[in-house]
């Protein structure tokens, strides 16, 4: 997949640090919304969490980074530390953030070091100075900041202003795109260890995420900004969903809160699910959640390469599907394999097409021009089992669509001929990958 060249305009913005010296705190802040998770245990954050944010004029994307030293029990400090060098070796400018709440340590001054010797542009930022008593007692970091360095408090908004002040400084006026096109945002859900990193991955062309076999690796959501054909894409890579009763770790617990809100936040849906075994039952749920929420859905079925070779028939498989999730039996199923990039982007193009759809209006006299053929050849019968008259039908809204339907009462269809009649319409005006929602009224 080419990427397009808008992507370059973006500055990168990276925040490192050791862990618990408030990263995602002061990313949030910046961002001005609360993207990355924030928890009392160190380790929080795994994956770089990006988004697009604006300063003083500036646009660019910030990335929030895992500590650079993490706990010997914690199994991923390694790759997420290697995750967090890659970054700032990226970036146009890194925020080297430390606590004031403890002394300099050994280490920090090592990373800065390593940073300079890289020729990157750094701001020392001082977090967690709480009050001006405290900037008289941070002697000990100016050996960073060469003179200068920015104290401020992140959780009490204190001297921000001279952080962004600082920020927009340091980026060339090119920064700003006034220009943008808002990316269209694809949660990519799933139950634990379905490969959903991995795809993402794939997309990018790069490792930006952390990809293990021992589930439960993605804790926050992470966001992927990148073009295809020019149209740009956020991607949410969110932690695996299963019951929290199941879930012992706290921050997991916070990751899989994270994933369904992020689902509600969601353009587009796209549920992962692996070839060797699904649809299970937990794929169900997570089916669930996508359909409930009303946001057009696009079903991948990953590893359909080691499915193949085991000589797996794609229809076969698709009828298996769809027999357990018949009731998203309207969204696109794309058989894709991370390992391989084998359609891999098919995932973002299906994705935009459902997003168009979702929104698309029918004029009202077209509409009830197919309710009179549909009621004339299939009389309907309402969940009493009685004949329902139903007068005309309008169109109430997009994403999801709603019609709304005219009637002596306000009973339903009886739920077999909804289902036929939802079938209908999707075919008759092209709904495809989008749930419908009917409402009737008496009137």
């Amino acid at each position: 997949m080419r990427i397009s060249p808008r992507v370059k305009k973006l500055k990168r913005v990276v925040i490192v640090g050791f862990p618990n010296v408030g990263k995602s705190s002061l990313f949030n802040k910046l961002v001005g919304r609360r993207k990355s998770l924030i928890h009392s245990l160190p380790g929080m954050t795994r994956d770089a969490v990006s988004a697009p944010c604006r300063l003083a004029g500036r646009l660019f994307e910030l990335v929030d980074t895992g500590g650079f030293f993490g706990s010997p029990d914690e199994p991923f400090s390694a790759p997420v530390r290697e995750a967090a060098w890659r970054e700032a070796q990226r970036a146009d400018l890194v925020l080297f953030l430390l606590d004031a709440r403890r002394d300099l340590l050994p280490g920090e001054e090592e990373l800065h070091s390593d940073l300079k010797r890289k020729g990157l542009r750094i701001l020392v930022v001082v977090n967690k100075v709480d009050t001006p008593a405290q900037e008289g007692r941070l002697g000990d970091f100016y050996r960073l900041g060469g003179g200068k360095i920015i104290p401020v408090s992140a959780e009490h908004n204190r001297n921000l202003e001279a952080l962004e002040a600082a920020v927009a400084e340091e980026l060339p006026p090119s920064a700003g795109v006034e220009d943008e096109v808002r990316p269209l945002k694809l949660s990519i859900v799933g139950r634990i260890n379905v490969g959903k990193s991995s795809l993402i991955n794939r997309l990018c062309g790069e490792e930006r995420l952390i990809v293990s076999r021992v589930p439960g690796t993605t804790r926050d959501s992470t966001d992927v900004l990148l073009f295809r054909d020019k149209k740009p894409f956020l991607l949410a890579d969110t932690a695996g969903l299963r019951k929290l009763s199941r879930t012992r770790d706290e921050r997991e617990k916070a990751g899989i809160l994270r994933s369904k809100k992020n689902i509600a936040l969601a353009d587009v849906v796209c549920l992962v699910m692996d070839a060797q075994e699904c649809p299970t039952r937990q794929d169900t749920a997570v089916a669930h959640l996508a359909r409930d929420s009303g946001k057009p859905l696009v079903l991948a079925v990953n590893k359909w390469d080691l499915a193949a070779g085991r000589g797996e028939d794609a229809l076969r498989f698709r009828d298996r599907i769809f027999r357990k999730l018949e009731f998203v039996n309207y969204a696109p199923l794309a058989f894709v394999s991370a390992k391989t990039g084998v359609r891999v982007v098919k995932i973002l193009d299906l994705a935009a097409e459902v997003y168009e759809t979702a929104g698309r209006r029918v004029e009202t006299p077209r509409l009830n021009d197919f309710l009179n053929r549909t009621l004339a050849a299939h009389p309907p019968l309402s969940r009493d089992g009685r004949r329902l008259k139903v007068k005309y039908m309008v169109q109430g809204g997009v994403h999801p669509p709603l019609f709304v339907l005219f009637a002596h009462s306000r009973t339903r269809f009886a739920p077999a001929y909804e289902t036929h009649f939802l079938h209908l319409l999707r075919r008759e005006f092209g709904f495809q990958g989008s749930p419908i929602r009917l409402v009737f009224r008496s009137g």
